[in-house]
């Protein structure tokens, strides 16, 4: 039987400088997300829904499929890919490769990442899938398990064609996939300037944010005459990442201009703060196992984004069971950590048993039995 009792509540008292509250920004593009990485908050937003071209963006979810592969072992990054006419065929921004030609995945990454390569993104999507055709398929299947209601996409590119079509929201969505759950992303989305077949094929990144905007790590630009100019933009600084995400900005500097903004909106107002239980924590007595008691810990590192102004109304509150009953097994929650901010509960952390407590066999109760006795005796 688990009785939950307030066993403990200690109060954590955060004190770090409040920055000044600044006013929602406003830029100039047809829709933008602002959201923090590691919880998925959206902390500003214009027209987060509305389904718009997304021009070369789309080739994050290129990206993160190819990255899955990869990092499930499916592909390798030295594996050969064998160019096919139609990967060959495909105009906009491209590294020009000939049909047979042969490039690693790992070239070929590079030319989709930095170059933003419509023939090198075709070219690995018939690799992984078989045909560009199977490969968005698995794209808009990704896109369902992700949330991504607002999107439907029709190639691997990005390229003009009716229909293919997504949200800002949605790319902060793919985006935050990408970056958080394969960050090896960032040897591809962090080159400068680069080069292919030995050198003869230079190769410069199309994000200038890279070498205007401190903290970048990535990720994908965009354009076409329809979509405008469009950005999923990611930095990080002093322990907190942000995705910007820019869709139909009247020009490349506008794009550019309207996500420092929203980066600096970000990074001025928000933080995240470490939240833990305060003091240290009590065993919980066990019942009916081979120790008596077993001691409770936080399950993960838990923190917490507040407004700047909040970080001094952070506090945490542990519950823990009054005792468990064997066996319990490593992991086993045993409670939680409530964190509030300024009253509101904002999380709840669970907290668990550092290892596993196996129940006693009836031998080793009689033993027990038989050792008190001995003592009373």
């Amino acid at each position: 039987m688990k009785r939950w009792c307030a066993a403990l509540a200690a109060v954590m008292l955060l004190s770090f400088p409040a920055g000044a509250a600044e006013a929602t920004p406003t830029v100039e593009a047809g829709a933008a997300v602002l959201m923090e990485q590691e919880t998925g908050t959206v902390l500003c937003e214009s027209n987060a829904h509305d389904k718009m071209e997304p021009a070369s963006v789309t080739k994050v979810m290129t990206m993160l499929l190819v990255m899955e592969a990869l990092d499930s072992g499916q592909l390798s990054k030295e594996d050969m890919v064998t160019v096919s006419a139609h990967a060959a065929s495909m105009g906009g921004s491209q590294v020009y490769l000939k049909e047979g030609e042969q490039m690693t995945v790992d070239d070929l990454m590079k030319a989709v990442a930095v170059a933003s390569g419509n023939d090198a993104a075709v070219a690995l999507a018939e690799h992984l899938a078989g045909s560009e055709e199977a490969f968005v398929t698995r794209m808009n299947q990704r896109a369902r398990e992700l949330g991504m209601h607002d999107t439907t996409f029709f190639n691997c590119t990005g390229l003009p064609a009716a229909g293919h079509l997504t949200s800002a929201y949605d790319i902060a969505l793919m985006s935050r996939e990408l970056m958080v759950n394969h960050p090896g992303i960032q040897a591809y989305t962090t080159i400068w300037m680069d080069s292919l077949r030995d050198g003869a094929f230079q190769l410069a990144n199309t994000n200038k944010l890279l070498r205007r905007y401190q903290g970048v790590t990535g990720l994908k630009t965009g354009s076409t005459d329809s979509a405008g100019y469009c950005l999923s933009a990611t930095a990080e600084r002093d322990g907190m990442a942000l995705i910007a995400v820019i869709l139909k900005a009247p020009t490349s500097d506008a794009r550019l201009a309207a996500a420092e903004t929203l980066l600096n909106y970000g990074f001025a107002n928000y933080t995240l703060v470490d939240v833990g239980p305060g003091q240290a924590l009590p065993p919980v007595t066990v019942r009916l196992g081979v120790t008596s008691q077993v001691q409770p810990i936080l399950s993960t590192p838990g923190r917490v984004l507040v407004e700047r102004s909040q970080v001094d109304s952070v506090t945490t509150q542990v519950e823990l069971a009054a005792d468990v009953e064997a066996p319990v097994e490593p992991g086993q929650i045993l409670g939680r950590l409530s964190v509030r901010v300024d009253g509101e509960e904002r999380q709840n952390l669970p907290l668990v048993a550092d290892q596993g407590v196996a129940r006693i066999s009836l031998g080793g109760i009689f033993s027990n039995l038989l050792q008190r006795l001995l003592m009373v005796a």
